[in-house]
Order: structure tokens, then sequence, then C-alpha cells
């Protein structure tokens, strides 16, 4: 009769469903790789992002330019409040001295920066000082950021190295862009038309050096048309770089 009773009782139980046993995917640990991921894409990089200054890196900001010209009190004020700077602050400075064209104190942040520990190879971060770099026509410091990027194995799209190139040609500095311009080719990045469109536009002044471009464009994209300017009008532009040059 206890048997007849345990039987009634257990059928009337509800069942119990075995669940499989905890993966990786349901652990914390993956979770949080899974985020750092996605946080990681280019289009939520912190380079993209809007650079809004709190107020201790606009107190920051005024006193490194009040103080640059002071290398010792300079220094002493990096140690003492730039590193205790928030990242969003001290990423915004930088943003802030490279529109101003404050090369020697942007110099200065992009190394600060490269040394934080929250600090990752990132192509805008590179790409927005070399065309600073580029405005103010500051082939050393170029060069340097240029071995640094190489050495972090950053890789630039088409369309960022079409726009430092064009950056460099329109600072005046055709041998550098063209130095770049070796690299695009080199990319494992598929070219596209638009960048080398925006790269001829900008050799309009360098004849020579527009002709290469023009049939290495024609070689990868041959049912395409390449819109050339008047003769004249390279004969202008010629003659204003030759002006300038003198």
């Amino acid at each position: 009769m206890l048997r007849r009773a345990t039987n009634n009782l257990r059928k009337l139980s509800p069942p119990i469903i075995s669940r499989p046993p905890k993966t990786l995917i349901d652990s914390p640990d993956r979770f949080a790789r899974r985020v750092t991921g996605s946080a990681s894409s280019p289009s939520l990089s912190i380079w993209r992002r809007k650079k809004e200054m709190g107020k201790e890196g606009l107190m920051v900001a005024k006193e490194l330019k009040r103080l640059h010209s002071n290398p010792v009190r300079f220094d002493r004020f990096i140690k003492s409040h730039v590193s205790r700077l928030l990242k969003s602050d001290l990423v915004a400075v930088l943003a802030e001295f490279q529109r101003q064209d404050l090369v020697s104190l942007s110099m200065k942040l992009y190394d600060l920066v490269r040394k934080e520990i929250w600090y990752r190879p990132d192509m805008f971060f590179y790409r927005d000082m070399l065309m600073m770099l580029a405005r103010n026509k500051k082939v050393d410091e170029a060069k340097r950021v240029w071995e640094d990027l190489k050495r972090e194995e950053v890789l630039f799209d088409q369309h960022t190295f079409g726009d430092i190139m064009r950056a460099f040609l329109d600072g005046g500095l055709p041998s550098e862009a063209m130095d770049i311009y070796d690299e695009m080719r080199q990319s494992p990045d598929p070219p596209l038309s638009l960048p080398y469109r925006v790269i001829l536009k900008g050799l309009i002044s360098y004849p020579e050096l527009r002709e290469k471009v023009k049939d290495d464009f024609l070689e990868l994209f041959p049912d395409m048309v390449v819109y050339d300017p008047p003769e004249d009008l390279f004969e202008d532009q010629e003659w204003r770089r030759e002006s300038e040059e003198d």
C-alpha cells in the first residue's frame, strides 16, 4: 500500500527538466569578451565620438598652453594633473590641440596617450595625427608617427588612405604623399575608385605624379573614365607652384 501511494505521488509531481551543463557561452567572462569585441569595432572608436571636455580637461588644456615655454614646470604639471585625467578628457584635449594646430603639444599628448593602460592601436587616432602634421608641414614628426603605426600593425582602409594622402598634397608635400600612395597600393584592403578620384583631384598641381596614379586607376578600373582638367589649368597650377617655391 505504501508503494502504491509513492507511485501515485510521483505521477502527480511535475517532471524534472534536466539542464545542460554550463558552457563558456553562459559564463560572465565570455559575455565580457563579446562586449569588448563590439566596443573595439571602428564604428564605436573613441576617436570618432564627439569629444567634449569637462571642467578639469579645460583647465588642463589652458595650463599646458601657458606652461609650454617652461619645460620644468610643464613636465611637473604633466605628472601631477594630465596623468590623472579621465580618458574622455585626455582624448578631448588632444583633439582640441590638433584643431588649433598646436603641433608640439599634440605630439606630447600623443606620446602620453600611447602609454595609457586603456590605449589600443586605432586607425582614426593615427589618421587625425597625420592629417594635423600634414597641414603644418611637419615631415619628421609625420615619419615618426608612421613608424609607430607600422610597428603597431595598424591598417588603414582605402578611404582613410585617400584622405591622408590628400592632406599631404594640400599641405604641399607631394613626395610624402606618394610614399603613402605606395603603402596604399600594397595594402591588403581591396582598392576602391572613390579614394583614387580624391587623390587625382589633389594631384592637379602635380601633372607628372597625376599621370602615374591615373595609369594605376585605369588599370584597376578599366571601365571607368577619368576627367582631365584643361591643359591651361595644369600650366596655371605649375606656374603658381614654381612662384611659391621661388
